[in-house]
């Protein structure tokens, strides 16, 4: 936790609460990102504007962060294959649970989702085991 920045950490809390809240107002959606990309790729009547809107300020914002922190390093260490597989994973995964991290861990929680409770606590489950067994199990047992 060398580069912990609570004041950075807290701003971005605050800017996604107030996307996902404003999304919910304006819309009436919740601003989870799987559905949003998935109403793009299989177009839903009259909502194709915003769902594009929306996903273009998320690359938008991103690049902005890049040009404001240009000495800001990204290590990624899979393999563009193992990448893909890794993101098809992800994909059949929100399928299944009907949503992704951000559609129950933020939107859902926030609005006392029981569905979305137990959905973020299996995220969890499964993204600490994931670890633990990548960095302890297969990478040649405990460090």
């Amino acid at each position: 936790m060398e580069n912990f920045t609570p004041m950075t950490g807290l701003a971005g809390g605050i800017l996604i609460g107030l996307a996902a809240t404003l999304t919910l107002w304006a819309n009436g959606r919740i601003a989870g990102i799987s559905g949003i990309l998935s109403g793009i790729i299989f177009p839903i009547a009259g909502e194709s504007q915003w769902r594009a809107l929306f996903l273009l300020g998320l690359l938008v914002g991103a690049g902005l962060y890049l040009l404001v922190n240009a000495d800001l390093a990204v290590d990624i260490q899979a393999s563009p294959l193992w990448s893909a597989i890794a993101g098809l994973l992800v994909g059949f995964g929100t399928r299944m649970g009907s949503g992704c991290t951000s559609g129950h861990g933020i939107c859902g929680i926030a609005r006392l989702s029981r569905r979305s409770f137990t959905a973020t606590l299996l995220f969890m489950v499964t993204a600490i085991v994931t670890v633990f067994v990548s960095r302890h199990v297969i990478s040649g047992g405990l460090q």
